[in-house]
């Protein structure tokens, strides 16, 4: 049996409305295209002025709708940050009683630090720097590591005198004149500077390479491991620096030595200051005169 040739989508009249009203919402949506479409060819500022016209009416609306979009799709992940939370709540609460434990600790060791100090009758030297002066120039090329600070012995720059920046070591007063100062960077083939790791206080000498780095050598220690992040601080031996200034971070992992970066980077630094020698030598003692001897004039004979 041949089809029927009513394509009717029945006799539903809802139906036959619903077709024509997509055919004519088709047709205007069709019409409406090409008179955007010409006035975007023939006059592109009225397209623009009905272009930001009709963002403004719909941005509202597309802002609500994607907020509740947003809103809807937030909802998985708010139910696993939840059981997220608990957990880390209760990570952090065994956390914290340790750390109190360890708060204990330090307490009590921080009260016999203080006791015993004062039974030695110790005295924390105050580090006060001398001035904060200009990093005029510095060498980033040659094998001798240098710069200039515009601040010489008139200011009160003494020979000797660390020099440090907000991140760490520079280096000392190599030479002075009146109003400006040589400063011998770390990273001099000359440079020697006692240092101590921080983890756990294993002394070390930081040597300059000469090429913007320097070689940490363990000393008279052997068989000491070396690694990558180490980070190791000034100790106060030989009386320059102070200890507890940041001086390098171990890049390369080495056997009793190894490479490390400085944290100061004079190149890139204005200002640093130079602090005064952490233990200058002691001033020489007075020598005493000799007592001079009182001469007893002898008198003269009695004429008898």
């Amino acid at each position: 049996m041949a089809p029927s040739r009513n394509r009717r989508p029945g006799f539903s009249r809802r139906a036959q409305y619903s077709l024509f009203l997509g055919y004519v919402i088709a047709v205007a949506g069709a019409m409406v295209a090409a008179v955007m479409l010409a006035l975007a060819t023939l006059n592109p500022p009225v397209f623009a002025a009905l272009r930001a016209s009709i963002a403004e009416i719909t941005t509202p609306v597309s802002s609500g709708i994607a907020g509740v979009g947003r809103g809807i799709t937030a909802i998985p992940q708010a139910v696993s940050d939840h059981f997220a939370v608990v957990d880390k709540n209760a990570a952090l609460n065994r956390e914290l009683k340790d750390v109190q434990a360890l708060l204990l600790r330090a307490r009590t060791l921080s009260y016999d630090n203080r006791r015993l100090k004062a039974l030695l009758q110790i005295r924390e030297r105050s580090d006060v720097p001398v001035v904060a002066a200009r990093l005029v120039s510095s060498s980033a090329s040659s094998t001798r590591r240098t710069a200039t600070l515009n601040a010489g012995s008139w200011q009160g720059v003494k020979e000797g005198q660390p020099v440090r920046g907000p991140d760490g070591l520079i280096g000392r007063i190599l030479e002075t004149g009146p109003n400006t100062s040589r400063v011998l960077l770390i990273t001099d083939p000359e440079s020697r500077v006692p240092v101590r790791r921080t983890r756990d206080g294993m002394v070390a000498l930081a040597n300059g390479r000469g090429d913007g780095q320097l070689q940490i050598s363990a000393g008279t220690l052997s068989n000491v491991s070396l690694a990558p992040g180490d980070v190791f601080v000034t100790s106060g031996n030989g009386g320059i620096y102070a200890p507890g200034i940041p001086v390098a971070r171990v890049t390369e992992r080495g056997q009793d030595s190894a490479v490390a970066r400085s944290f100061a980077r004079p190149d890139t630094l204005d200002f640093a200051l130079v602090q005064q020698i952490f233990l200058p030598p002691p001033s020489p003692a007075p020598t005493s005169s000799p007592t001079p001897v009182a001469r007893h004039k002898s008198k003269p004979a009695a004429d008898e």
